[in-house]
């Protein structure tokens, strides 16, 4: 008897895989039609520059949400870190590099204070990086007595106004930064702990696992990759602004979330989350190409975000056979 043929997966199954990126064509084609300088290649380019602050961010924040936790700090990381940076690297005389490396060590060392508080404080998350998320914008504004730090040197806004190829420098930053945290998820030992924990601390704990490094790694990796954000960001607005990076964290969880992780821990992707940085990039840049009044983008916003993940679970639950409830009289059927 012949083996039946594999047939390739439906439109459904195909949809069920790439809900995120559907989503983002969706959003995208809209606004091409409703607007002609939607799809020039200069929109384009700002559209990818506008969303790599937010995909820098939310990274980070994909891997605490993977474990089951939450990082509200990085907002204000990326603040006090660009502010750390112009300040050392001006009227500190440390120069630009020496600066941006303390700038980006300053947000791995929020990152290790959170996690620290969380593995060995037993604090929650919610609660530990809501505290770090006051005490790093207080620091801020003492810092720069609530004033913009200018006078940055070329060698300092380069990262945030120049480009290579045609194709702005922060966006082949956020390239990197998105292969090699992609990697570390896949290919790693640690990407493989940093799941197991958010499937299931405990069963982690007992298979040998030390989940309270995992955590550390974890939430010093989200310190840096949002003390990455803050410093493009200053780049590009060739000054420190005390007041940037404020809701950044909500940001960054929408993109983790819309891109597939979710927030009882143990799923999520890189890929995904790019995905979902670039469905609020592409909505903002969309939105401001109708003339939308700012006000009422908020608004839409969060309705766009609603309907996107409630769709994206739709696809998700309703369509895996898996998960399907079966029927009283599926379960008889299978009995006889």
């Amino acid at each position: 008897m012949s083996q039946p043929l594999n047939h390739a997966p439906g439109l459904g199954e195909f949809l069920r895989r790439n809900s995120t990126y559907a989503i983002l064509v969706a959003i995208g084609v809209g606004f091409a039609i409703l607007s002609p300088d939607f799809l020039t290649l200069n929109n384009l380019l700002t559209v990818a520059l506008q969303s790599t602050l937010v995909a820098l961010a939310a990274m980070g924040m994909t891997l605490t949400i993977i474990t089951g936790g939450i990082d509200l700090s990085v907002g204000s990381v990326a603040a006090l870190s660009g502010a750390l940076a112009a300040g050392l690297a001006t009227r500190g005389g440390l120069g630009t590099y020496p600066g941006l490396l303390i700038g980006l060590l300053a947000g791995a060392g929020i990152g290790l204070l959170n996690g620290a508080m969380i593995v060995w404080g037993r604090i929650p998350p919610f609660v530990a990086t809501l505290a770090t998320m006051a005490i790093a914008r207080g620091l801020t504004l003492v810092y720069t007595q609530g004033r913009p730090i200018a006078g940055l040197d070329r060698a300092f806004t380069f990262w945030g106004s120049d480009s290579l190829l045609g194709v702005p420098l922060p966006v082949w930053v956020l390239l990197v930064v998105a292969v090699l945290i992609h990697l570390l998820l896949s290919q790693t030992a640690l990407g493989l702990h940093i799941y197991a924990v958010g499937g299931g601390e405990e069963t982690t704990r007992l298979a040998g696992v030390s989940v309270g490094m995992v955590k550390l790694c974890v939430y010093i990796i989200s310190g840096a990759t949002a003390a990455l954000s803050g410093l493009i960001l200053t780049a590009r607005l060739w000054s420190a602004q005390p007041n940037i990076g404020v809701g950044l964290e909500l940001d960054a969880i929408a993109a983790a979330v819309l891109g597939g992780s979710s927030l009882a821990g143990g799923v999520g992707s890189i890929p995904g989350t790019l995905a979902g940085a670039f469905i609020i990039g592409v909505l903002s840049n969309g939105l401001n190409l109708l003339e939308v009044p700012s006000y009422n983008q908020q608004v839409i916003k969060g309705l766009v975000f609603i309907l996107a993940v409630t769709l994206d679970y739709f696809i998700k639950q309703r369509r895996s056979p898996k998960l399907r409830r079966v029927t009283p009289q599926e379960k008889t059927s299978e009995g006889a």
